[in-house]
C-alpha cells in the first residue's frame, strides 16, 4: 500500500523512542529527526515537513510538562495529531442529496485514473440509493468515449457522450440538461486530462465549469505523482473551485507523500482513496482511522462497520455476544474467517487490526494470505465437533494432529503452524474485544460507538470524565453526538 513504509517508518520511530529510559530534548529531537527524513523521503514538501515538527515541539514541551505526565503518550499523540491535520483541511466537501439534481465535475492530470474513478464514484454513490449518471466531455484523448462507455455499462449506469462532436463544453451541457430531464440526482462530468503548463486545457477547463455550474469540483490525483505533487495541484486550484481530492492508485509501490502535500495545496478534503482497478475498491476516506491504520493502531469501529455489512442482521447479536465473552474457540475462528474473506480486500481488512500495519501486507502477498486462510479452514473442516467447540490448544495431541492432517491433505507442521496462529495472532487480536459491554439488540453500530467510547475514557482526564458521568455518561453523550470519530477529534484520541 502506498504510504506504509512511511507509517513503517514512523511507527519504528516512536517505538525507538519508547525504547529509551529517560526521554528528554535529545531523544525527542531523534525521534522527530527520523519522523522527518521519512516524510521528505516521501516526497512531502519541504514547507509542511518544517511546519509539521515546530508544531510537535510547541506541544510537547518537556520542560513544562510536570512529574507524573506521561511523556511517551504526549508525543504520540502530538505526532498523530498533527498528521491528521495534515491531511485535513477542516472544512467538509459537498455532499449531494437525493432527488435533487447535482453536477460534479472530475479534473485532473493525464493519467490519474480519472475515468475510472468517474464510474466508481457512480457506482458507490448507485449503491447507496442515488440515481448517478456519467457525461464524458473528454475529446482531448482517443478512446476516453469508449472507456466510459464500457464501466458505465458494467456498472448499469447511464452515459452520454459523442463521437463527431469535438467540442467539450457542448457535450457537457446538453449531457447535464438531458440527464436533469431524466430526473438524475447525481450528474458526473468526465473531462480531459491536462497539465499545468497547458494552458490552452486550462482555458476549456474553465469553460466547461462555467457552462455546467458544477456543485463540486474534484481533482483526482495519482498517489505516485511526487514533488510535483504541490504545484500541479495549486494550478488546478487557480482555476476551478477544487472542492474536493479523490487519491488513485493507493494499492501501488509509490511513496505517496505528494498526496499529503495536495491536501495543503488545494486545502480541500480527501474524500476517496481508489485501491485498485475493481468498481469496489473505492473507500470513503476519514482521516483519523487512516492515520491511525497507517501507524499500526488499527480502526476497530471501521472493521465493525465491515463486519455489519456482511454478517446477517439476526446473526450479529449471537456474533457479538461470543466476542464479548473472549472466549475464542476454533468455530468462532473459523465464522471469522469466512466473514473476513467476505468483507474486501485482505490488506484494507487487515490494516484495521490493532498491530497490523499496511506494511505488513505488500503487494502480491494478499492472495497469498487468502490462500493460507482457506488452506486453515479447510484443516478445521477435518476437526470434530468438541474439537471447534475447544478454546484450548492442549486438546491437539499428537494421534489429533496427524489425523487432521489426513482428512484435509495437509502435512501435520501445517496443522501445527494453523495452531500456533490460533494462539499467538487471534487470541492476542480478539482479547481486546473481552468485557465489552455488548448491546442488547446487538446493533454493531452501537458496539463501534462503545469501542470509541473505552478509546476515549483513556485520552480524557479523570476529573473530566467524572464529571461526564463515567463510562455511561461517555457512551450516553456519544450517541447524542452520532459519531464517536467527530469527539475523539476533539480530544486528539486514537487508538494507541
Amino acid at each position: 500500500m502506498v504510504l506504509a513504509e512511511l507509517g513503517g517508518r514512523i511507527t519504528r520511530a516512536i517505538q525507538q523512542m519508547s525504547n529509551v529510559t529517560i526521554i528528554d530534548e535529545k531523544a525527542l529531537n531523534e525521534c522527530l529527526n527520523e519522523i522527518t527524513r521519512a516524510l521528505l523521503q516521501s516526497d512531502v514538501s519541504f514547507p509542511l515537513v518544517k511546519e509539521m515538527q515546530s508544531n510537535i515541539k510547541k506541544i510537547v514541551n518537556l520542560e513544562d510538562l510536570a512529574a507524573g505526565h506521561n511523556k511517551r503518550r504526549i508525543i504520540e499523540q502530538a505526532i498523530f495529531s498533527e498528521l491528521c491535520k495534515m491531511l485535513d483541511p477542516g472544512k467538509p466537501a459537498f455532499a449531494p442529496k437525493k432527488a435533487k439534481a447535482s453536477v460534479v465535475m472530475f479534473v485532473g492530470l493525464q493519467g490519474a485514473g480519472k475515468t475510472t474513478t468517474c464510474t466508481k464514484y457512480a457506482y458507490y454513490h448507485q449503491k447507496k440509493g442515488y440515481k448517478p449518471a456519467l457525461v464524458c466531455a473528454d475529446t482531448f484523448r482517443a478512446g476516453a468515449f469508449d472507456q466510459l462507455k464500457q464501466n458505465a455499462t458494467k456498472a448499469k449506469i447511464p452515459f452520454y457522450g459523442s463521437y463527431t462532436e469535438s467540442d467539450p463544453v457542448k457535450i457537457a451541457v446538453e449531457g447535464v440538461d438531458t440527464f436533469k430531464k431524466e430526473n438524475c440526482d447525481l450528474i458526473i462530468v468526465d473531462t480531459s486530462g491536462r497539465h499545468k503548463q497547458e494552458a490552452t486545457l486550462f482555458e476549456e477547463m474553465r469553460q466547461v465549469a462555467e457552462a455546467t455550474k458544477p456543485d463540486l469540483v474534484i481533482f483526482v490525483m495519482d498517489s505516485s505523482i511526487g514533488q510535483a505533487a504541490f504545484d500541479q495541484a495549486q494550478a488546478f486550484k487557480q482555476s476551478v473551485a477544487v472542492g474536493a481530492v479523490i487519491i488513485t492508485k493507493m494499492d501501488g509501490h509509490a511513496k505517496g507523500g505528494g498526496a499529503l502535500s495536495a491536501v495543503a495545496a488545494t486545502k480541500s478534503p480527501v474524500i476517496f482513496i481508489g485501491t485498485g482497478e475493481h468498481m469496489d475498491e473505492f473507500e470513503v476516506f476519514d482521516v483519523k482511522p487512516f492515520v491511525s491504520r497507517l501507524l499500526g493502531m488499527g480502526d476497530w469501529s471501521g472493521f465493525v462497520d465491515k463486519l455489519q455489512e456482511v454478517v446477517p442482521k439476526d446473526q450479529q447479536p449471537e456474533l457479538l455476544e461470543k466476542l464479548s465473552q473472549g472466549n475464542f474457540t476454533l468455530r468462532i475462528m473459523y465464522d471469522l474467517f469466512q466473514n473476513i474473506l467476505n468483507m474486501g480486500p485482505l490488506k484494507e481488512v487487515f490494516s484495521m487490526l490493532p498491530g497490523i500495519s499496511a506494511e505488513m501486507m505488500p503487494k502480491g502477498h494478499e492472495k497469498e494470505s487468502q490462500a493460507k486462510i482457506k488452506r486453515y479452514m479447510t484443516m478445521m473442516d477435518s476437526m470434530t465437533n468438541d474439537e471447534l467447540d475447544s478454546s484450548n490448544p492442549k486438546v491437539f495431541n499428537e494421534s489429533r494432529m496427524m489425523r487432521i492432517a489426513r482428512g484435509s491433505g495437509r502435512q501435520v507442521r501445517e496443522v501445527m503452524e494453523m495452531l500456533e496462529e490460533y494462539k499467538r495472532l487471534l487470541a492476542k487480536i480478539w482479547s481486546k474485544m473481552k468485557g465489552l459491554k455488548i448491546p442488547k439488540n446487538g446493533d454493531m453500530s452501537a458496539l463501534s460507538r462503545n469501542m470509541n467510547a473505552q478509546h476515549m475514557s483513556k485520552v480524557l482526564p479523570p476529573q473530566m470524565l467524572k464529571q461526564i458521568g463515567g463510562m455511561g455518561g461517555l457512551q450516553s453523550l456519544m450517541k447524542q453526538m452520532g459519531s464517536g470519530k467527530d469527539m475523539m477529534g476533539m480530544f486528539g484520541g486514537g487508538d494507541k
